[in-house]
């Protein structure tokens, strides 16, 4: 069952770690847009671990307004767990943990992938070559998001980040023919971390003449839109995962350039002054 964010509002004690959890959180778990794999993933944790009978349900909102929450939570040392994935910069700012997952519902850790259109490599030679060669670590995505975090908006960010960074944008396009404003359609999840990866690789396109278009999208639709060339190309797919449902949907009809980022996350996390929450078994202690 999933719960929307105005049913939880209610204000909440500091963490008490001599009480159960479950009543400190009203047995919720903050999550974010339905659509998202992690929420899918999570509902099949409530499953697995018998979360269910205790009440525990998924609240549904926004990658916006869980951070927010989070951060309110975590200033006024209040109990909460969140619907969590790194590379992000919630991470970074606060200190979190994710909970073990002995039944490994979420799976082991992931890669993000590049998808392209079919026949984008004999239309847009350039563009395929520089999609190819993206890749970067978890820490640079996490620098680009937390500038955009900090407000900047994310065009500028993935501007500064390149500048910061030449020797990665030489690797990314070294060699490749340059071309006139010719226009290339991204779709992408806006996600910090998607929104990151989507707007670093389109100013890295830019320096060899693309002109990108960018949409955000939901999930389904974004696979939709490359397996039907609506889209050119993606650069968020988390596999073999989050994204997995949809890739298997798709796989015939779109074309996988490879990972260009190892080691993401999903998962539930919590605060570390949390201590006694190490795993989601813990959810269930009375």
């Amino acid at each position: 069952m999933t719960v929307g964010l105005a049913a939880c509002s209610t204000q909440l004690a500091k963490y008490d770690d001599k009480k159960p959890l479950g009543p400190q959180v009203n047995y919720t778990i903050t999550g974010i847009d339905a659509g998202a794999g992690i929420m899918a993933g999570t509902q099949r944790v409530i499953k697995d671990y018998g979360l269910a009978k205790d009440n525990w349900q998924l609240q549904t909102s926004s990658t916006a307004a869980m951070t927010t929450q989070l951060g309110k939570a975590i200033k006024n040392k209040q109990a909460i767990v969140v619907t969590g994935w790194t590379p992000h910069w919630m991470f970074t700012k606060y200190n979190l943990k994710f909970l073990k997952d002995p039944k490994l519902t979420y799976g082991k850790a992931e890669n993000i992938h590049t998808i392209t259109r079919v026949g984008l490599k004999k239309d847009k030679p350039s563009a395929n070559t520089v999609l190819d060669r993206f890749y970067w670590t978890p820490a640079q995505m996490s620098q680009v998001m937390l500038k955009v975090n900090g407000g900047m908006e994310p065009r500028k960010a993935a501007q500064e980040w390149l500048k910061e960074h030449p020797a990665q944008l030489k690797k990314w396009t070294a060699g490749v023919k340059h071309v006139h404003g010719d226009s290339i359609h991204m779709t992408y999840v806006a996600w910090d971390s998607e929104i990151a990866s989507t707007y670093v690789v389109a100013e890295a396109l830019r320096k060899v003449g693309y002109k990108p278009n960018l949409q955000a999208m939901e999930m389904q639709p974004l696979w939709a839109s490359i397996a039907t060339s609506k889209a050119d190309a993606m650069t968020c797919a988390w596999l073999p995962n989050t994204s997995g449902r949809y890739f298997h949907m798709y796989r015939s009809k779109v074309v996988d350039l490879g990972v260009n980022l190892k080691g993401a996350q999903v998962g539930l996390a919590v605060p570390t002054y949390m201590k006694n929450i190490n795993s989601i078994e813990d959810l269930k202690k009375k």
